[in-house]
């Protein structure tokens, strides 16, 4: 199935026409001595906006004026830019980033402010990731996810395994061999799962990767071996007793980290804090985290965008420039847990400590290698509606025992009747 550049311009007008419309002043919310922004909880540093809020730094006379939107935050944001009316001046956008490339003529292009004069201060895959294929930059780097192992050094101990990060890494250097450590953890402790669920190794596998689902061009390949591999990969794990059987949204996801039947996951900084240190505080001390099994990946991500309703966007990027500058992304790492897309903030004295709950191992040393590591990967506008048929079927394996060809066959044909009904083939 092959997306033309053609049709995907022609796919970007129909959706910005179709999405974003209607009538109204074209206007921008808040008062002229201050610049609105909408985010969602836990996206930034309250510190740091507090700073804002009464100035903001280095552009005299404008302040900020921050509204955390709880639920359905894309899609107000994406209908308030439809009426045109009381749109915000900067937004959040997450790591789904492409998904608003189709309506990039509603953001400015940062190039025009001089963003690139600060291109050499980012990870280059993240910056990259919010350049349209047009070549418009609709999206300034926040933070980042890159993967590690996660594993239980009591349960390491118990079969007989060496818990020194460097000694894991070299013992589960690929998912073979992971695989491999993980039956040897399940003979010794019975019960003992490497992943929580089916899609947690699909998922963590494809963030590995140089590719996804489509090219820039607009060919699509996610029915070629590289994905096909990651969810046979999945299966196989599934096959070997090794997943916990924890499906996404459920109770059971927090369950087996507080029962400890999650001994290792390959999983994303931000799991640290949503995983052990959430469900399973008494194991403080138990944790470490070494390199992931098959290479440095990435899950997560967001970014700032100024909108062209904006009042001031010079002022604007000042701001989001600011923000997001090394020192200030180090501090957003202590709260609210935001990994820096700067590599400079890295050795930031900020981050650098020692973390007891993972028995006072510098955890951000393996998860920066990682970040530089990744060798980043294309993201379209459609890797949603693809990524979702694939996640079901191996959820429909798992769980109901459905044969792996039928299930890979389903996935591509519901995938094939998404791309068409979007109008990409």
């Amino acid at each position: 199935m092959t997306l033309s550049r053609r049709k995907f311009l022609a796919f970007g007008s129909a959706a910005a026409a179709a999405g974003l419309t209607g009538c109204g002043s074209r206007s921008s919310l808040g008062g002229s001595d201050e610049l609105s922004m909408w985010t969602w909880v836990g996206s930034v540093n309250d510190g740091l906006i507090g700073q804002a809020e009464k100035a903001i730094p280095g552009y005299d006379g404008m302040k900020l004026a921050m509204t955390r939107i709880g639920t359905n935050y894309k899609t107000k944001v994406l209908t308030s830019l439809a009426g045109k009316s009381l749109v915000p001046d900067i937004v959040a956008i997450n790591d789904d980033v492409a998904t608003y490339f189709p309506n990039q003529d509603q953001f400015v292009d940062l190039k025009t402010l001089g963003a690139n004069e600060l291109e050499k201060d980012f990870l280059p895959w993240k910056w990259k990731l919010g350049i349209t294929p047009e070549g418009r930059m609709m999206a300034y780097p926040m933070d980042t996810g890159p993967t590690a192992l996660f594993y239980r050094t009591d349960i390491f101990q118990k079969a007989g395994i060496d818990t020194d990060p460097a000694a894991v890494a070299e013992l589960a250097p690929d998912w073979d061999s992971y695989i491999e450590l993980g039956k040897k953890l399940k003979a010794a402790v019975p019960g003992s799962a490497i992943t929580d669920n089916i899609t947690g190794v699909f998922s963590y596998a494809l963030a590995q990767q140089s590719k996804r689902y489509m090219t820039e061009d607009g060919q699509y390949i996610g029915d070629q071996d590289h994905i096909r591999s990651a969810f046979d990969l999945s299966i196989r794990v599934v096959k070997e007793g090794l997943s916990a059987n924890a499906q996404s949204g459920t109770t059971d996801a927090n369950a087996v980290v507080t029962n400890g039947k999650l001994v290792a996951y390959n999983a994303a900084v931000w799991w640290a804090q949503l995983g052990p240190k959430n469900a399973a505080p008494k194991t403080k001390g138990l944790w470490r985290v070494t390199a992931a099994p098959g290479g440095a990946g990435n899950r997560g991500g967001s970014f700032l965008a100024i909108t062209k309703y904006c009042k001031n966007p010079k002022a604007a990027f000042a701001f989001i420039s600011w923000l997001e500058s090394a020192k200030n992304q180090a501090q957003a790492f202590l709260d609210p847990v935001l990994f820096p897309s700067t590599p400079a903030s890295y050795t930031d004295q900020t981050m650098a400590a020692p973390d007891p709950f993972f028995g006072g191992q510098k955890i951000v040393d393996v998860f920066a290698a990682s970040a530089k590591k990744y060798p980043g990967a294309y993201f379209s506008p459609y890797d949603t509606i693809i990524g979702t048929p694939l996640g079901a079927e191996l959820v429909n394996v798992e769980v109901a025992g459905k044969s792996p060809d039928q299930a890979w066959a389903d996935a591509q044909r519901q995938i094939e009747r998404e791309l068409t009904r979007a109008g990409a083939i």
